[in-house]
């Protein structure tokens, strides 16, 4: 029966692993889960048809304002999108990055 592992934890020495001869860095390295596959993740979630619409939706409304690539800004949908809300003009506005992910999909 093998023992587990005992690699040292943060600030600690590397102790020697106990489960094969490395040290404890190269042992994270091969026992540790797999790599993300974000390709996969983007394709599964970015690439659904909601995503895609709602992702159009938002280049749309920027393209409105006339926010350009790289603007700091971003623009708020007062009834968000995903409670209904349109890409009127009425219901557009700019906002500061920081404070759009605050009010998140709250309508106010």
């Amino acid at each position: 029966m093998k023992k587990s592992c005992g690699s040292g934890g943060r600030g600690k020495k590397y102790k020697k692993c106990q489960c094969s001869k490395s040290l404890a860095t190269t042992h994270k390295r091969k026992h540790n889960k797999r790599k993300r596959d974000y390709r996969k993740e983007y394709l599964e979630f970015g690439g659904k048809k909601k995503q895609i619409r709602l992702r159009s939706l938002r280049n749309q409304a920027r393209r409105k304002l006339g926010l350009k690539v790289g603007d700091s800004r971003e623009v708020d949908h007062i009834r968000p999108l995903s409670k209904n809300g349109t890409n009127s003009l009425d219901n557009l506005r700019v906002m500061s990055r920081a404070k759009n992910r605050r009010k998140g999909s709250k309508m106010k």
